[in-house]
């Protein structure tokens, strides 16, 4: 019975003080949560403040209609041209402000959402490609509903002689004109269109960032992941999750855009309807309105994209390091 007690006694001492000295642990790859959704909202905005003329071009290719001016002209040397010669540089950023309060909350959900998820499926392997891309479509059901109303109002401003005078008017007047529901009749599409998209760029992106690694062990080690490599991978990955998605954007700007500038109104948020319209009017080449503009704005994008996230986590990284190493 003593020698229980005596054992007993120091070990209740000793694990009081161990458990204070211990600091709380990261959620993952040495990150909290909130600073995932840091990283990830400065990564969206930057990517797309930079890439905002390309996104410009592409609406006015795509904004297709039976009477609408801006889809008159589709080549994309006399597009950036007659944007240039009738409103100037100006013209090219119009409806920026929408995209600024929308790219920087959705990116923080979507990347903080990818980063939770990979943890959980990736089931200790990070090397999974399956549950890099499992992870990249959940992320993006969860930040296409934060996105999608002001994509609306940023693609509505874009459009030549758009009647909007800016982000409030336009949001006042789709309100009172056509019901809060007008935000929302593309979710449907951009989810389709863009959980593929996500699916094939998070699962392109950690390939080819791996195969990079691989392709010059002597420049870039295991654990150090250099700017160029997530530039690269992101390029390749953002290039090739374009094209092979165009088709669907091109039906979520005739839905975003409907009824504005004589674009079609359609009396459903169909997409097979939306799809039968285009291929009547302008055969199936009317799918792929815009592919070069989209294809020349994700693949910088997502270099632009990948490179700042990676280093917005690589500065929390260095910055929890340090907070550790002074509590020890």
């Amino acid at each position: 019975m003593a020698t229980t007690t005596t054992t007993a006694t120091p070990s209740t001492k000793f694990h009081p003080t161990e458990l204070t000295l211990s600091p709380p642990p990261p959620s993952h790859d040495g990150l909290l949560f909130w600073q995932f959704m840091v990283a990830g909202s400065v990564a969206g905005s930057v990517e797309h403040m930079a890439m905002f003329p390309v996104d410009t071009l592409k609406t006015r290719m795509q904004a297709i209609g039976p009477s609408s001016c801006p889809s008159s002209t589709v080549n994309l040397r006399q597009s950036l041209g007659s944007i240039l010669k009738l409103e100037g540089p100006a013209g090219l950023y119009r409806g920026i402000a929408a995209m600024g309060l929308g790219a920087g909350p959705a990116h923080a959900v979507y990347f903080s959402v990818y980063e939770w998820f990979k943890k959980s499926l990736s089931a200790g392997n990070p090397n999974n490609s399956a549950a890099h891309a499992a992870s990249g479509v959940l992320a993006t059901v969860a930040s296409d509903a934060v996105i999608t109303p002001m994509d609306v109002v940023k693609q509505r401003l874009q459009l030549k002689g758009s009647p909007y005078k800016g982000v409030g008017d336009c949001v006042r007047r789709v309100v009172v004109e056509e019901g809060v529901g007008a935000f929302y009749k593309s979710y449907r599409t951009t989810v389709v269109m863009n959980a593929p998209f996500t699916a094939i760029h998070f699962a392109t992106y950690e390939a080819a960032k791996r195969g990079l690694m691989e392709l010059s062990p002597e420049s870039v080690g295991e654990e150090d992941e250099t700017l160029v490599v997530h530039a690269t991978a992101g390029a390749v990955a953002g290039a090739l999750a374009a094209a092979l998605t165009t088709p669907l954007d091109v039906v979520k700007t005739q839905l975003q855009c409907q009824g504005v500038c004589g674009c079609d109104r359609f009396s459903s948020s169909s997409i097979q309807d939306v799809i039968q319209t285009i291929v009547k009017r302008n055969g199936y080449g009317g799918l792929m309105r815009g592919w070069v503009p989209r294809m020349l704005f994700h693949a910088p994008a997502a270099a632009i994209c990948w490179s700042t996230y990676e280093a917005a986590k690589t500065f929390f990284q260095d910055l929890n390091g340090r907070n550790n190493s002074s509590v020890d």
